[in-house]
């Protein structure tokens, strides 16, 4: 007897002719997520995928780096079975009197239509033997247990309890994304919807340093790594934002400040993300959270930017977006004190109706080219893989 998972999608059904693409990147990201795990072979069924298990025992790390993966909707620990019956009773024989139900379901695929019994009368057929070994009642809508048969041309896999993932699309089958990663709660939780829709990241960090120490640097690390549970490996990009906050400073009226350094990052990071071949910058921004987030002032900081700048989190109060951090597993290393390059001489009256003319009269007096220039030529580059390639 063979022991596999077995992977289930939902969007990538409904793709049509180009199914068969999403269904290879999501089988190689599969691949490249538990290796090392103990999985010995990653296969394509109908409308699903299988992974082979070495034993059993590897279960629950596959479990874990599975769930992971952008593109499964559930998941089971399936056991594979010759095109037998007697052998699927013996199995179910074996194991359902050690598990807790009144009621159930059989749910049978027969993909193999060579198979003598169809689904239904397979349903039946086993059904009533379920009804004498345990006496528990058949319920179609609410069952406690759901058992699952898969009759394909090589055996059938017997399968119980669903795993449920995060569906959307599979890591590289959308184009890549820069993603301005500031280290606190909001830019994380961005970075991950966008994965889910397929688009691999790059990161953007800014940091003060030497003004401040380097626990914002190291928080951005972090959190990279962190992420890099739903690729393989991300590239880190961190840029220096200290000189041109302090020639900001000298030369702008407070309020604008936080608008100005908000212009010079995006110009960075468009340069960055050209650099790393992305489509798009994203941010963490929702609409009207801070003064820099008001749809005036993000119409002004958006003027200096020629790709577009997407924002997944725009119409997301606090709450929503700290309940996705602690879902996601982000929330404990975003909260973790440091000294943000946005925080630092932070006005305490900040402009919140910014009108573009003003802005860019004020940067009129500003090098702003020879200022990006000088930031960019600060930048260091780091590749973070994956947590789970330390592990193999």
């Amino acid at each position: 007897m063979k022991t596999h998972v077995i992977v289930k999608t939902h969007e990538l059904a409904l793709k049509g002719k180009n199914r068969p693409w999403f269904m290879r990147r999501l089988s190689e990201n599969l691949r490249r997520a538990t290796e090392g795990s103990g999985v010995s072979r990653v296969w394509q069924g109908q409308l699903m995928i299988g992974l082979t298990l070495e034993d059993e025992g590897c279960w629950p790390e596959v479990k874990a780096r599975v769930r992971d993966c952008f593109g499964v909707a559930k998941f089971f620990l399936a056991y594979e079975f010759p095109q037998d019956l007697e052998l699927i009773r013996e199995a179910l024989r074996q194991r359902l009197p050690g598990m807790s139900f009144r009621s159930f379901r059989m749910v049978t695929n027969r993909a193999d239509k060579r198979f003598p019994l169809t689904s239904p009368e397979v349903n039946a057929e086993l059904g009533r033997f379920v009804e004498e070994l345990t006496g528990a009642r058949v319920d179609l809508s609410n069952p406690d247990l759901s058992i699952y048969l898969d009759i394909q041309t090589r055996g059938i896999l017997l399968y119980f309890d669903e795993t449920p993932a995060h569906g959307g699309l599979p890591v590289g089958s959308s184009g890549r994304v820069a993603v301005m990663l500031s280290g606190g709660i909001d830019s994380p939780v961005a970075a991950w919807h966008m994965m889910k829709r397929g688009c691999p990241a790059s990161y953007v960090h800014f940091h003060s340093y030497p003004l401040v120490d380097r626990s914002s640097i190291e928080k951005a690390t972090e959190l990279t790594q962190l992420l890099g549970r739903h690729q393989s490996r991300a590239e880190l990009y961190m840029a220096p934002l200290s000189e041109i906050q302090k020639r900001v400073i000298v030369e702008t009226p407070p309020s604008y400040r936080v608008l100005l350094y908000r212009r010079f990052m995006l110009r960075i990071t468009e340069v960055l993300a050209q650099q790393a071949g992305a489509k798009a910058i994203v941010t963490g921004e929702s609409c009207g959270q801070v003064s820099s987030q008001t749809l005036d002032n993000i119409a002004v900081v958006d003027k200096v930017a020629d790709m577009p700048v997407l924002r997944p989190l725009i119409g997301m109060n606090k709450e929503e977006i700290v309940g996705m951090a602690r879902g996601i597993g982000t929330f404990p290393i975003s909260i973790q004190p440091d000294q943000d390059c946005c925080s630092l001489f932070v006005p305490k009256h900040p402009e919140t109706r910014a009108r573009l003319s003003v802005v860019e009269r004020l940067e009129e007096g500003l090098p702003v080219a020879d200022m990006v220039a000088e930031s960019l030529a600060g930048v260091v580059r780091e590749q973070i893989e994956s947590p789970y390639k330390a592990a193999v």
